[in-house]
């Protein structure tokens, strides 16, 4: 079990260099260097009032239990079970506009349903966990008083099952997939939040692992970081972090740790 744990690691990892998601960033440091991280370059930047996190690929390792839940939800609807290769080429995305997108309305709400029902069977299994150190960073960042929140492309029941699983702990404020009407890139998750957290846009900042959130809190009008820690196959932070380059993430981090050293600094 071990080792079957370990090659799904690593065909993981493979996937995720493969994807057209993972792309990044060369003049930022190394994820050889573990403790390098770019800050704002501001010595008068204010601190954020509340911080916002992705969920799946910057606080938790979902991916293989995310392919083998759609390969289960697809394979009755295409009438054969598709590649991980195949899925991934159809990009990231929201749970709902995955499905939607493959199979039409019709079928993919029905199918979104049935991904639910996988999902949880599943979850036990094939989830990864936290990544390390993110229990401890969120911890950290509570005791520091920092408002905490997520904002992901999970449906609401999938959301309920990590929730219950993984206990992550509370946060101030979840806005999922089957809260707002368009999934990010698009700002409006990112805007609900900050309207439950009664505070402007302006003064959170909003972590996550890919494009699409960077181009998301940048709609939203927030501070953004892009986090490296998940993306471990070779040259993938690199390519990632070029690609981002022109969003100006606010912060790049390599490790957990390393966002409690930047946001806990101020407190």
């Amino acid at each position: 079990m071990a080792e079957d744990a370990r090659a799904r690691r690593q065909r993981a990892r493979v996937l995720r260099g493969y994807s057209p998601t993972a792309a990044r960033h060369g003049s930022f440091p190394h994820p050889a260097h573990p403790a390098a991280v770019m800050t704002e370059t501001r010595a008068d930047a204010p601190p954020p009032r509340a911080i916002l996190f992705d969920l799946d690929g910057t606080l938790i390792d979902t991916f293989w239990l995310y392919a083998e839940s759609l390969r289960r939800t697809l394979a009755p609807y295409l009438g054969y079970t598709p590649t991980d290769e195949e899925m991934m080429a159809r990009g990231p995305g929201s749970e709902r506009s995955f499905l939607l997108g493959w199979l039409g309305v019709e079928a993919g709400e029905r199918a979104h349903a049935d991904f639910g029902r996988h999902y949880e069977a599943l979850h036990g299994g094939l989830h990864e966990g936290l990544y390390d150190g993110v229990r401890e960073m969120l911890a950290a960042l509570r005791a520091a008083g920092y408002p905490l929140g997520v904002v992901t492309g999970k449906g609401r029941h999938a959301w309920t099952v990590t929730d219950r699983e993984m206990g992550l702990g509370a946060f101030a404020v979840v806005v999922t997939d089957d809260d707002v009407a368009a999934p990010k890139p698009d700002p409006q998750g990112l805007l609900a939040a900050a309207r439950a957290l009664d505070l402007p846009p302006g003064e959170i900042a909003f972590v996550g692992d890919s494009e699409s959130d960077l181009l998301a809190g940048r709609a939203a009008g927030m501070r953004t970081a892009a986090v490296l820690w998940p993306k471990t196959a070779p040259g993938e932070a690199e390519r990632f972090v070029k690609k981002v380059e022109p969003l100006e993430p606010g912060w790049v981090f390599s490790r957990p740790a390393d966002v409690t050293r930047a946001f806990a600094r101020w407190c």
